[in-house]
């Protein structure tokens, strides 16, 4: 959840890292750091944003150096203030650390260290994590690279760190185990970050780190160990991102412009694997386990947060079009109940990221029971695609902000995808059904594009009048009951207001207690199998004076009649209308987290990539 960058090499070093922890803050924190070495070890670190510690160190006087780690903090372990920030010293502070991640043993750890002499400043986990590492190279004389190695013996949990040293101007030494850590390859200097987005400006050369590896960089030689001190042959990949796609390009925020892409990332998502002229659907990665999951018994979705809301659309999916019985589980909790999971089981695993701890934890446990596991993924050479048997990528491009928008739609896409392949493959849709949908569904970038022209301006006015709500209620049913769930998270993530979600039929058994003339409900309401109810519970809500706001299939005139107002989206088949329907809602939240003045990339206590459990 924190963001990590180092440098060494002929560029100044402050600039690299400070322009690359500014790249990170999309990741989510509250205190910045840097470390320096030029003459001495030097740590400067602030409460607040990187522009606070930038402010901060305008008129210091000891920046230049070619070598120096960075860190922004989300805080696990103590209070986001200047002391717990990183980087953290080791005792005689000849060393300092970043770290990404939660040391579950730290406090047995701290207590042996403290037995030993040592004091500590902070009440973080990291601390320790350096004052391990120089207890181990002081009493076995052994160099800073061996001393991480065997530190990594000791210590439980998840972690990515990076240690400089006074003793070596040109050496950085870093290690990976469960969060995700990055090296860029440039002309005589690396970079180390925990994603691509600090690197690419510079090079594209990069080398993903497995789990239990140390690199040590030193010379300007790049050296990779594991933690059973075997050398490993870096592999070095060519990262498929350009500048241009890690900045605004105009939009005043990384949330709106991501909503905007959206037709051109479902494009992307289609491209080469879809084409509705010649009846033709391929993922590449389905092939090898096509039979697996034809004769699977059962599919177990699991995902975190807007993943998961994708995972509940593409239950309706799988079910409808393949007739396999699915269960969609938070991954967050799915691994603490003792599942039943047999080899006869396919898990998705969703994550935008690739990295969610939780998600992670999940593929492992499902793997130790003998289940196929297929990623659906938006980061290329992240942690869950490499944890998995096969998976598909969902091409959306990199999304910044931190509340996610197009990587749901390009979710719910692919596995739309996966459904109709396998469904085809057993004969549970016909191929005239099968040609239908394909044709639909190669229909959607063009219809989002005309949601968002046609949308964007009444749903800024929308959001005026509703701003100053205290509470929101989002109703749904069938494939639009997630659709209800992703929109009143969105809501809660960006503008702080309240919002549940909740299925329409199951109104009368609770929510409807709430409603009163100050209560704005938000109907998704396509015309679909269930929209005859779904009429009757906007009138229900009507003659208890809530104020309704509806999303509502082109031409429909008996919502529109029935509601305060009305957004209209294109006509489409049922099981794809979740991916038009949750467009005018995430505008919404935008605009009305916007209105309140929020900081709508950078949402309070939230972090984009959830990397510890």
């Amino acid at each position: 959840m924190c963001g990590i960058v180092a440098y060494v090499g002929h560029r100044q070093a402050y600039q690299v890292i400070i322009n690359g922890l500014k790249r990170l803050e999309y990741r989510g924190y509250d205190s910045a750091g840097i470390a320096l070495l030029n003459g001495g070890l030097n740590v400067y670190k602030k409460k607040g944003k990187v522009a606070d510690l930038e402010a901060s160190l305008k008129n210091e006087g000891h920046l230049n150096s070619h070598i120096g780690i960075g860190h922004t903090r989300w805080a696990t372990h103590g209070e986001p203030n200047d002391t717990n920030a990183h980087p953290h010293y080791s005792a005689n502070k000849n060393m300092a650390i970043i770290h990404n991640g939660i040391i579950e043993n730290y406090a047995s750890l701290k207590q042996d260290l403290i037995s030993k002499g040592h004091t500590f400043q902070s009440e973080t986990d990291s601390e320790v994590f350096i004052h391990l590492i120089e207890h181990i190279k002081d009493y076995e004389k052994c160099s800073l690279d061996e001393a991480v190695r065997l530190a990594m013996t000791q210590v439980v949990g998840a972690y990515a760190i990076v240690v400089i040293s006074k003793e070596d101007s040109t050496q950085l030494v870093a290690a990976r185990k469960g969060s995700p850590l990055v090296v860029g390859v440039g002309e005589g200097e690396y970079f180390l970050a925990s994603d691509a987005t600090p690197i690419v400006e510079y090079t594209k050369k990069v080398v993903y780190l497995n789990d239990h590896e140390v690199v040590v960089i030193r010379g300007g030689e790049l050296h990779i160990r594991t933690v059973e001190d075997l050398p490993i042959t870096p592999y070095i990949q060519t990262l498929d991102m350009e500048l241009t796609q890690i900045e605004k390009g105009g939009y005043k925020h990384f949330m709106l412009k991501e909503i905007f892409e959206q037709p051109k990332s479902l494009r992307d998502s289609m491209r080469g694997r879809i084409n509705a002229d010649k009846n033709h659907l391929v993922l590449g990665g389905l092939i090898e386990y096509q039979q697996r999951l034809m004769n699977a018994q059962r599919i177990v979705i699991v995902g975190c947060g807007t993943s998961w809301h994708a995972g509940l659309v593409a239950e309706y999916l799988f079910e409808e079009f393949a007739r396999i019985p699915v269960e969609v589980e938070y991954a967050s909790e799915f691994r603490y109940r003792n599942p039943v999971i047999n080899e006869n089981d396919i898990v998705i695993a969703i994550s935008q990221s690739g990295e969610t701890a939780d998600t992670l934890a999940a593929i492992e446990l499902a793997k130790s029971k003998g289940a196929i596991i297929f990623g659906v993924c938006n980061v290329v050479g992240s942690s869950i695609p490499r944890a998995t048997h096969s998976g598909a990528y969902i091409h959306a491009g990199p999304e910044i902000g931190v509340a996610s928008t197009k990587a749901f739609t390009g979710q719910v896409t692919v596995l739309a995808m996966m459904a109709l392949i396998i469904g085809r493959a057993k004969g549970t849709i016909t191929e005239s059904k099968f040609q239908e949908m394909i044709t639909e569904l190669s229909s959607i970038p063009d219809k989002v594009e005309h949601i968002l022209k046609t949308t964007d301006e009444q749903v800024r006015y929308i959001a005026e009048e509703f701003k100053d709500a205290k509470n929101f209620l989002y109703l749904g049913r069938g494939y639009n009951f997630p659709v209800a769930l992703e929109g009143a998270l969105k809501l809660k993530e960006i503008s702080y207001i309240h919002a549940e979600g909740y299925p329409a039929a199951e109104m009368k058994h609770g929510p409807i207690a709430l409603i009163d003339e100050q209560m704005p409900v938000v109907f998704i309401a396509p015309k679909d199998s269930s929209y005859e109810k779904i009429v009757s519970n906007i009138q229900e809500i009507k003659a208890r004076k809530g104020r309704i706001i509806a999303v509502v299939t082109e031409g429909d005139t008996e919502i529109s009649r029935l509601s305060e107002f009305t957004i209209n989206v294109p006509q489409i088949h049922e099981a794809f209308s979740p991916i038009l329907t949750v467009v005018p809602l995430q505008l919404l939240s935008y605009h009305v987290a916007v209105s309140l003045g929020k900081d709508v990339d950078q949402p309070r206590n939230l972090a984009k990539a959830v990397t510890v459990e």
